[in-house]
This record gives structure tokens, C-alpha cells and sequence, in this order.
């Protein structure tokens, strides 16, 4: 054996799906395809709704249109794999690709937080300083904290990567996960890995965290605006277009939280429950976000109802 911590002894990861649930894998592989169906159709209508629709091109809407290309983004780097797995018995994974796939799942994630900061922060400027709406919230620079969602999560993932490329990996090769993930990866190596584990739990760290302060700052504002107003109507309707933000950090942060703390401090929680809960986490959200929006927002609502049902939506307009 040679002494070049570079050089990697195994070419390829298998990938077991969940332990302890092999064989039901068939039936796993059920609702992750119709997630990830979902997702698709999903996200996909959402696009081309904002696309086509010329009052929905907001900057709301725009944070939202990043959102949906995102989950797509995020559902292609993980369904696939998994349907691999549990149909087709395709274990195996080559080393590089396996860290590319790790990669994309963990960029898109911080991606997803960020889009939820940046849209929080669009829900505080509408009702807590609206007259100066148009003029903060631009186009550009709409664009420009797109831009730096993008470049916050490259650039923070990018040594993760990186690291394990150091690490020897003579004999361990078995990752007990449906997927890629870091931890899991890092686990197998056949040497210290410190390094790797405090630089993966800073990041997940200071994500979550700074994320987090900024939502739970934007909304201590914007609550304390809405009682300050007199109407309870006008109530009604400012933290009704909060609800659907609300709703779709709910189904995004909570398996996150859940995921991160049993990977670290829940040594009894089962490995299937991990697994399970790690999925449903880049699974549920990319398919739940556009089916809350388009129940919760009105406008999205009924352009989606136009596109489909033209002739209800005509018949509506004529009861008006």
C-alpha cells in the first residue's frame, strides 16, 4: 500500500437504500416516484404560470419561480438514484459521482434556505414599508439576491468535496443511505476525519442558524406592524400573504431540523426513522411548495384554474 492519502482503494459506494426495510424497497419506490412526479408537474406549472401571467411578475413571484427551479433542480439530483435503488437493485455508485450527487443535494438545499430568507425579506418591505416596495425590491436586485443565493451555497459546499478527496478509503465502501449524503460519506474513510466532520456540522450550523435569525427578525417586524393596524381586515389580509411563506418553511425546516439533530445526537433513533426522515426532507418540500402556493395565492390560483379550465374560469369572470 502506498502512503498517498490522495489515492482512493475502492472505485464505487453501494448504496444500501433504507436498512432494515430491504424488502420493501418496491413499495418505498411507490411514493418517491409519485413525489417525484408530483414535483415536476408541480413546479413546472408554477413557471410557466409566472411566465405567462404578466401581473405575477413580482418580485414575490420571481423568488418563487426560483424556488420551483430549484426543487426540480433538487428532485433530479435525488429521485432517480433512489428509484435506482429500490426497483432496480442498482446499488452501486462510482466514488466521483457519488460526490458530485453530494454536492448538488447539499448546494440546492442552502439554495432552498436562502430563497426563504430572500422572500421573507420581500414579505417585510410589502407590509412594513410598502411605499418604498418598487424601489428596494427591483429587478436587479431581485436578480442579484438570486445571484447570491447561488454563490453563498457553491462556495460553501465546494470544500466538502474536496476534503473527502483527501481521505483514503481502503476497505469500507457500504453507505447505509438512500443517498449521497456528507456524513454518511465521511464515515467510511479510513482516516481522521475531524476536518471533515467540524467543517460539515459549521456549515449546516451557520446556515440554519443565520437563516433562521433573518426569517424569525423579518417576521417579528412584520407582526409588529399588522397589529398596528386598526382593521381587522387589513390584518386579515397582510398575514394572509404571509401564510403560504410560513407554511412552506414549516415543511422544509422541521425535517431538516430532525434530520440534522438524530444524524449527530440521536444514537437510538433507528437508522431506517434517519433515513426516512433525510428523504422526506428533500422529497416532500420541492412537492409540497407549489401545491401550497397554489392554493394560497389568488393569483396563482386562478391563472392556474384559466390554464386548465378555461371555461370555468370565463364563466367566473362573467359572475363577477
Amino acid at each position: 500500500m502506498t502512503g498517498n492519502s490522495t489515492y482512493h482503494y475502492i472505485s464505487s459506494f453501494f448504496l444500501v437504500g433504507i436498512p432494515g426495510l430491504q424488502d420493501f424497497h418496491c413499495w418505498i419506490g411507490i411514493p418517491v416516484c409519485l413525489l417525484f412526479v408530483l414535483t415536476l408537474l408541480g413546479n413546472s406549472v408554477i413557471t410557466v404560470t409566472i411566465k405567462l401571467e404578466p401581473s405575477l411578475h413580482q418580485p414575490m413571484h420571481f423568488f418563487l419561480c426560483m424556488l420551483a427551479m430549484n426543487d426540480m433542480a433538487l428532485a433530479f439530483s435525488t429521485a432517480p438514484k433512489m428509484l435506482g435503488i429500490f426497483w432496480f437493485e442498482a446499488h452501486m455508485f462510482d466514488f466521483n459521482i457519488c460526490l458530485a450527487q453530494m454536492y448538488f443535494i447539499h448546494t440546492f438545499c442552502i439554495i432552498e434556505s436562502a430563497l426563504l430568507v430572500a422572500m421573507a425579506f420581500d414579505r417585510y418591505v410589502a407590509i412594513c414599508i410598502p411605499l418604498h416596495y418598487t424601489t428596494i425590491l427591483t429587478t436587479p436586485m431581485v436578480i442579484k439576491m438570486g445571484l447570491g443565493s447561488v454563490t453563498r451555497a457553491t462556495l460553501m459546499v465546494l470544500p466538502c468535496p474536496l476534503l473527502i478527496k483527501r481521505l483514503p478509503y481502503y476497505t469500507r465502501n457500504v453507505i447505509n443511505h438512500a443517498y449521497c449524503e456528507h456524513m454518511a460519506v465521511v464515515k467510511l474513510a479510513s482516516a481522521n476525519t475531524h476536518i471533515n466532520r467540524a467543517y460539515g456540522i459549521s456549515v449546516a450550523i451557520s446556515v440554519m442558524v443565520l437563516d433562521l435569525v433573518f426569517i424569525a427578525a423579518s417576521y417579528v417586524r412584520i407582526l409588529q406592524a399588522v397589529f398596528r393596524l386598526s382593521s381587522q381586515n387589513a390584518r386579515s389580509k397582510a398575514l394572509g400573504t404571509c401564510a403560504a411563506h410560513v407554511c412552506t418553511m414549516l415543511v422544509f425546516y422541521t425535517p431538516a431540523l430532525f434530520s440534522f439533530l438524530t444524524h449527530r445526537i440521536g444514537k437510538k433513533v433507528p437508522p431506517s426513522v434517519h433515513i426516512i426522515f433525510a428523504s422526506m426532507y428533500l422529497l416532500v418540500p420541492p412537492t409540497a411548495n407549489p401545491l401550497v402556493y397554489g392554493v394560497k395565492t389568488k393569483q396563482i390560483r386562478d391563472r392556474v384554474i384559466g390554464l386548465f379550465f378555461p371555461n370555468k374560469s370565463i364563466s367566473e369572470k362573467r359572475s363577477m
